[in-house]
Order: structure tokens, then C-alpha cells, then sequence
């Protein structure tokens, strides 16, 4: 006999595969013989499966890793100000040859401007901050280095324009680097993606970037070409590139030091409002609204307020801040809304005392600027180039009368009692320019007839002003007067020209009468003299946000 057990049938087999206790070892009469073959064949199948190991999924990127917590995205909780863990963050542009000494570790974050592939087994990625930038290499395999080839996988998968956040050392590259702005690497060590971009980018900002001189290849083709519109409608990515961040900084600049400069000279800023009662500057170029049931207006500038807080006794005061003008034209030089540069001041006994102020207050910026940002303004003109600008250290100061004067002798005719369009400023400072070498000069005495109501006119002939434009690189940036500061004078000024004084400035016309001191000042566009100054072409570019008659977005 046989030691062994005899064989199942199939029913058994199938039972057992089940899992479950075999109720017969008999054929089931209802099937035949070949039936129960595929059957027993079907079960015997199942068995085997049952008996061999369970297929597990495929592993996460990562996870059997050893350096997997060295990258990775980082998990939104982790972003919201969870702990404060004290790690000490570097700056790119700290990180330079001298300041960075080879093998200190740093942990920096930034903007992925570049993801480079070298084999599987290396990747470079080039991380923009501000204006700087730095290249990162990740080496798998490197010795201490930490750095698997799933990690390399994971630096490829960035996307351009994540918010990267990179742990490394420093080390000083065998060839010089052309595509950063630090002559130093990282060598990585750690790299976590804080935000991916999850879009498609409206444009590349290489293309957003590039100067028109590099749009054009040795085949005479231009490079994508990225239109001011479109900038501006995506406005949030065109301030990455390294030029408009140059840009603001310029403009930044420019702002500190009219604020330095003025209180160094006992002048102190203020604030004026800009909901008023109507205009403050006459014409039609006035936003309107409803304040509380009232007609009102947004102001023009800060100049009746300015004025009566001489009158108030404050003597030297300045205003920057938001100016509204209802602009329809759409030129390279207007804006809707632009920050205004405003000055106000007792005088002794000339408007010339303004003249002063604004010569030694704009040589000053002019000189800050040319001597204090010349990183800034290389990277401007390496995109926008533009010539140096040139300004005497004494600013000329010309009459109206002998523009015209120039104007005529170089064979255009202007009305003697008109002011000048924007072709006439042009070709002006183009003369005054090859006379007298300058870019920047002052233009005073101007008919009465174009200047607003309240400019003092002058003694020995009321047709002209005492008043004045300042022009740079043949453009206007500034104009001031004298203001009159007697209450009947301004009353019969105001009528002449139409202006409606008894009801919309009624609280301006009473302060004169309280004995208003004399005093003068000026307004300029913080915008148009930082376009003019850089030599760009639009002051779109200098605003961050612009408004135009067509554009109040973003």
C-alpha cells in the first residue's frame, strides 16, 4: 500500500484554494470527466498563486534611499510658520569670490532660473535672487557629498521659476561662469522645492531679458520678443527679470535721496489728502467721484495743501506720494497715477531761491546715482543701453525768451507767447546739449498765459511768470513758480483764467488773507526722472504697477 493520500478531486482542490474544508473527495456526478480536468487544472493554478509572495506596488521616487530626506517637496504645513528652527540663511549676493571663502556651508532659497542636465548622474541648477544669481551642482556619487541619483532625478523634475531652497557648500569652479552672477557654486547637498510653478509661463523671462542686440543670431533671426503689454499683464513675473529689478532699485534710490538731501537743507515731509473738494490744478483732466453725497475729486497734486502749510508756518516742507491725472492720451511720459516729488518753501526775496534748491537737490541725485549704483545701472544698460548724462555742476538756467530764441535760429518758429510741445523740448535740448554740453538745464521767466492760475507774475512785465521748467535729456521732469500770496491778486488771477475759486478753493483763498509769508515751490514725476535718466524708452517700465487710460490691472 501506498503511504501517500490519495489525490484530491477537483472540487477539493478549488475548496482548498478557497480557503475552505473539502466537503467530498467525489466526482460531483453533474460534470464530466473532461470538465473536471479544466476544472482541477484551474484550481491547481489558484493554489500555486496562493502559495508564491505577494507582488508589493512599486516604490515612491525615493523611498528606499538613504539620502531621501535630503530633497523633496516640502509639505505645505511645513510653510506655515510652524516652528523657528534658528538655521542661518545666506544671501546670493554675498556670495562672492572674496566674501566666500571655499568650503563654507551655506543654505540659501530663490527663484530655479535654469535646470540643467548632465547624464544621470549630474545636474546643475541656477538659482536667481534679486538681482544675483548662483549655479548649484548636484553629483551623485560624490564622496560625503550625500547625493543619490534619485536626487539628481528630483532636480531635473523642478520646474523653472519654483521657489527652491538649496543647503550646500561653497567651492570655486575650475572655469570662470558666464550664465551667474557669482563667480562661486554650491555643491548640493540638499535641495527641497518650497512651490512648484504649476502653469505654463505667459514667457520665458530669458526672452523678457534679452537686449534687442541679442534678439539677433548669425542667421539674422530675431528671438522671441516679449511686448510691453504683455509684460505688464503678467507684471508679478516681469519684475524677476535682473533689469527691472535694477529698475526699482534706481527708483528706490532716487527717492531716498530727495528725502536725504531736503532734510538735510531743514525741510521736513508731510502729508496732504488726496480726496479734495475739487481741482487743484484747473483743466479737465480730473478724476471725479461722490464723497459722502458731495461732488469731490482725486488730487491733481499736493500743491493748495502744500501752500497753505507754508501758510500754517511750517517754512520748508515736501511731499512724496500718489499724484491723479485723468490722462486720455497714451504717450511714452504720461501715467494716470505716478508718484509725485513735491516742494514747498519760504523765499526771501527770488524764486531763484527754488532755482538753488533744485540745482544743488538733482546734481546731487545725479551724482549718487552715477557713482553709488553702478552696478545697477550696468545691468540697465547692458538690456536698455543709453549714454551717460551729462549735467553741469552749476545748472544752466536759460529765459523762455532765449529758447526761443534758439529754437527760431535753428529754423523753427514758435509762438513767443505759447508754450512748447513735446517736439519743440526735444530739438531744445538737443541745442542746448551741443552748446553747452549739458543734458540737464533750466527754463524760467514763461508766459503768464501757460502757466496755472496762482504763478506770481513778473514785476516788470505781467505777460511773464516767475516760474520755470526743468528739462532733462530734452524732456520736461519738473516745473515751479512763485506762487501769489496776496488774496485779491489771486482772486483776479483766478477769474482770468477761469477757475472757479469761491467754491471749490474757498479754504486756499481764506488762508492767503491770514498773511501768507512768500514762498515758491516745485513738482516733479519720480517716474519720468528715472525713465529719462536710465534712457528708457517708456515710463511704463519705471512704474511697478501702471495705470493708464487703459490699464487699471493688476
Amino acid at each position: 500500500m501506498s503511504s501517500e493520500p490519495p489525490p484530491a478531486s477537483a472540487a477539493a482542490v478549488e475548496e482548498l484554494a478557497a480557503g475552505l474544508a473539502p466537503a467530498t473527495t467525489e466526482p460531483t456526478p453533474s460534470k464530466n470527466k473532461k470538465q473536471l480536468n479544466k476544472d482541477a487544472r484551474r484550481a491547481e493554478r489558484a493554489a500555486r498563486r496562493q502559495q508564491q509572495p505577494q507582488m508589493q506596488p512599486p516604490a515612491a521616487p525615493g523611498a528606499e534611499d538613504p539620502f531621501a530626506a535630503n530633497y523633496g517637496d516640502v509639505p505645505v504645513e511645513e510653510t506655515q510658520s510652524k516652528a523657528v528652527t534658528g538655521r542661518s540663511w545666506a544671501e546670493v549676493s554675498d556670495l562672492g569670490a572674496e566674501a566666500a571663502a571655499a568650503g563654507r556651508a551655506v543654505l540659501v532659497r530663490g527663484f530655479a532660473q535654469e535646470i540643467r542636465s548632465l547624464g544621470k548622474m549630474m545636474a546643475f541648477v541656477v538659482l536667481r535672487q534679486g538681482m544675483s544669481s548662483v549655479q548649484c551642482v548636484l553629483a551623485a556619487g560624490a564622496d560625503g557629498a550625500g547625493v543619490s541619483k534619485q536626487m539628481v532625478a528630483f532636480a531635473k523634475s523642478l520646474t523653472k521659476e519654483s521657489t527652491v531652497e538649496v543647503e550646500g557648500v561653497v567651492a570655486f569652479p575650475k572655469e570662470p561662469l558666464v550664465s551667474t552672477t557669482q563667480q562661486v557654486e554650491i555643491h548640493v547637498r540638499k535641495i527641497h522645492c518650497i512651490n512648484r510653478v504649476t502653469t505654463t509661463l505667459p514667457f520665458n523671462l530669458e526672452d523678457a531679458a534679452r537686449s534687442d542686440a541679442e534678439s539677433e543670431n548669425s542667421g539674422g533671426k530675431q528671438s522671441p520678443h516679449v511686448g510691453l503689454d504683455t509684460r505688464l499683464n503678467n507684471r508679478a513675473l516681469d519684475l524677476r527679470t535682473r533689469t527691472n529689478q535694477a529698475i526699482q532699485r534706481i527708483r528706490h534710490e532716487v527717492k531716498m535721496k530727495f528725502k536725504e538731501f531736503l532734510s538735510s537743507k531743514g525741510f521736513y515731509e508731510i502729508d496732504t489728502p488726496k480726496l479734495i473738494g475739487g481741482s487743484s490744478e484747473g483743466g479737465a483732466d480730473v478724476f471725479d467721484l461722490v464723497y459722502h453725497g458731495q461732488p469731490a475729486c482725486l488730487a491733481q497734486s499736493p500743491q493748495l495743501h502744500k501752500q497753505m502749510a507754508i501758510i500754517g508756518g511750517c517754512r520748508r516742507v515736501f511731499v512724496v506720494g500718489p499724484v491723479f491725472r485723468a490722462e486720455t492720451s497714451r504717450t511714452h511720459r504720461h501715467l494716470c497715477e505716478f508718484t509725485g516729488l513735491d516742494v514747498e518753501m519760504e523765499i526771501m526775496e527770488h524764486y531763484f531761491e527754488v532755482c538753488d534748491l533744485i540745482d544743488g537737490l538733482f546734481v546731487s541725485i545725479f551724482k549718487h546715482l552715477t557713482e553709488k549704483c553702478k552696478y545697477e545701472l550696468g545691468i540697465i544698460n547692458s538690456q536698455y543701453p543709453f549714454e551717460p548724462l551729462k549735467y553741469l555742476d552749476q545748472t544752466l538756467r536759460l529765459t523762455y525768451e532765449e529758447g526761443i530764441q534758439m529754437l527760431k535760429e535753428a529754423g523753427t518758429e514758435m509762438d513767443p507767447m505759447g508754450d512748447l510741445n513735446t517736439e519743440a523740448e526735444r530739438k531744445l535740448g538737443r541745442l542746448v546739449k551741443e552748446k553747452y554740453g549739458t543734458d540737464f538745464f533750466i527754463l524760467h521767466r514763461y508766459p503768464s498765459a501757460v502757466r496755472p492760475f496762482y504763478t506770481m507774475p513778473c514785476y516788470d512785465n505781467p505777460a511773464y511768470s516767475n516760474s520755470f521748467d526743468v528739462f532733462l535729456r530734452g524732456e520736461e521732469i519738473i516745473s515751479g513758480a512763485q506762487r501769489i500770496h496776496i488774496p485779491g491778486m489771486l482772486a483776479k488771477r483766478a477769474q482770468e483764467c477761469g477757475v472757479d475759486a469761491s467754491t471749490t478753493m474757498s479754504a486756499y483763498m481764506e488762508s492767503l488773507s491770514f498773511g501768507a509769508p512768500l514762498h515758491g515751490g516745485f513738482g516733479a514725476g519720480l517716474e519720468r526722472v528715472v525713465m529719462l535718466f536710465c534712457g528708457l524708452g517708456n515710463v511704463r517700465m519705471v512704474s511697478m504697477f501702471p495705470r493708464d487710460s487703459r490699464r487699471i490691472s493688476p
